[in-house]
């Protein structure tokens, strides 16, 4: 807990609105809702099937439960661990932001980095392409930093979080797999203008594209916050 405490000290807030406009760009759910069109746009245009399509989203769906669900609904409870700010022993030496103390008072593990993470890697896993790999792994991660920068999780509970996430996305990638044998040929496809499973990259460039013009919109945005 003391451990954890120094690094959140160390890492929470900047002095520079700049950067807070940036993070609170980032932490807010709202922002990415053009990148979760974009991964809908591609796992529709690319699954030749309305079963491909179900079993995509359906595992997806398995995905956020094990995330969102065992983190609101068992092990934050059971944890009872006080968010930073609501924390006596802390709370009074972070510095905040536009008044963010969390939607709730228990902060172990961190659902933000959790279902982040738990998305980036299960469309790692489906879609098998290094570019769009790269930018959502950096998304998620700057993610769960935004959460200590703004002082409503400890490094800890970051940490835990994008750990919780790895595991719901291999359970569900593993579902997914099984599933997924049954209603269409395993694959290996080798082209440049196919990834390893089939998805197009023009279509994967269209998600990194939306997903670099958002982080543009954050960026611009924080000047003017």
């Amino acid at each position: 807990m003391e451990l954890d405490r120094q690094l959140l000290l160390m890492l929470n807030g900047s002095g520079s609105l700049f950067l807070d406009g940036v993070m609170t760009g980032i932490t807010s759910g709202f922002t990415w809702i053009p990148l979760y069109i974009a991964l809908v746009f591609l796992i529709i245009r690319n699954n030749e099937n309305m079963s491909q399509i179900m079993i995509v989203f359906g595992c997806y769906l398995i995905c956020f439960l094990l995330s969102e669900g065992v983190c609101e609904g068992i092990v934050k409870p059971l944890a009872g661990r006080l968010r930073p700010t609501y924390d006596p022993m802390v709370r009074d030496s972070l510095l905040l932001v536009d008044g963010i103390t969390g939607a709730q008072p228990f902060s172990f593990f961190s659902a933000h980095a959790s279902n982040t993470f738990g998305i980036a890697l299960f469309i790692c896993l489906v879609v098998r392409e290094w570019r769009l790999s790269t930018v959502m792994v950096v998304w998620s991660l700057l993610n769960g930093y935004s959460r200590i920068y703004l002082g409503v999780h400890y490094p800890g509970d970051v940490l835990a979080g994008f750990l919780w996430g790895a595991v719901s996305a291999i359970a569900a990638y593993l579902v997914f797999r099984k599933l997924n044998t049954k209603v269409s040929p395993e694959d290996n496809y080798v082209s440049t203008e196919y990834t390893s499973t089939g998805y197009r990259i023009s279509d994967v460039q269209v998600v990194i594209s939306v997903l670099v013009y958002i982080f543009v919109y954050i960026f611009i945005r924080a000047f003017y916050v």
